[in-house]
């Protein structure tokens, strides 16, 4: 009978803890904050080489869940920025941390690839883009999505106040999140996602009508007064 080489063990995840963690955390964080258009100096050949060295010393349950706290870390950071945020910046703040995340993902993913095919996947049943943008549903656009769409609402009735591309990227982004929100403002979300509705009704349209008048209302209440000139960004004062 074979016995487990305790001094390997412990050696390998000494090695583990004061080397091949610490560089991809800090890896991890560099790509989670760097703007997609800058160019970065992270080594993906690396990155891939300490994934492949961890899971090949068993430690794919350990890195696996050290990947989701790191991220989930900066996620609530990013929460945290959006909750201090004015009211007319957060359309715009949730735009680009939404697009920042998203980018971010498209280098982690690739390089986290070896941990998601002999781990995530045959013993979780789970796919890790899946479970890291499930992270960003559950941390950020969850904690935000009300008043978000409330704010998207207004936006959508004032011709130009936000960007038809911005609108558009984040009503997507949110209904691929969670296709269930697209029921807390159905007309916004059909507007930018015609097939997620069928066509309008006409008995109907009083009731699509009364719904966005309510969100407006909930805005009003809540000190996002459309028209409300004191709350005008900075930069279009004379």
């Amino acid at each position: 009978m074979d016995f487990p080489d305790f001094s390997l063990t412990a050696k390998t995840m000494e090695e583990y803890r004061e080397n091949h963690w610490p560089n991809l955390e800090e890896a991890i964080g560099r790509l989670l904050v760097h703007n997609p258009t800058d160019h970065i100096s992270v080594s993906y050949a690396q990155i891939y080489s300490y994934v492949y060295r961890c899971v090949c010393q068993q430690h794919s349950e350990l890195l696996y869940n050290d990947l989701i706290l790191k991220i989930t870390s900066h996620l609530q950071q990013v929460s945290t920025h959006l909750e201090a945020s004015p009211p007319e910046n957060i359309i715009e703040n949730f735009s680009d941390a939404l697009n920042r995340y998203t980018a971010s993902l498209q280098c982690i993913v690739p390089v986290f690839m070896h941990l998601n095919k002999s781990y995530i996947e045959p013993k979780l049943n789970r796919d890790l883009k899946m479970e890291l943008m499930k992270l960003f549903a559950d941390h950020v656009a969850e904690k935000h999505v009300n008043t978000l769409i409330s704010l998207l609402v207004q936006a959508n009735a004032t011709p130009f106040q936000v960007q038809p591309s911005t609108m558009a990227s984040i009503v997507k982004g949110l209904y691929s999140l969670r296709p269930e929100w697209a029921e807390l403002a159905p007309a916004l979300f059909s507007s930018f996602i015609p097939q997620i509705n069928p066509p309008a009704v006409e008995s109907l349209l009083s009731d699509y009508a009364a719904h966005d008048k309510k969100l407006q209302m909930e805005l009003s209440l809540n000190g996002f007064s459309r028209g409300d000139q004191s709350r005008k960004r900075a930069s279009d004062d004379p």
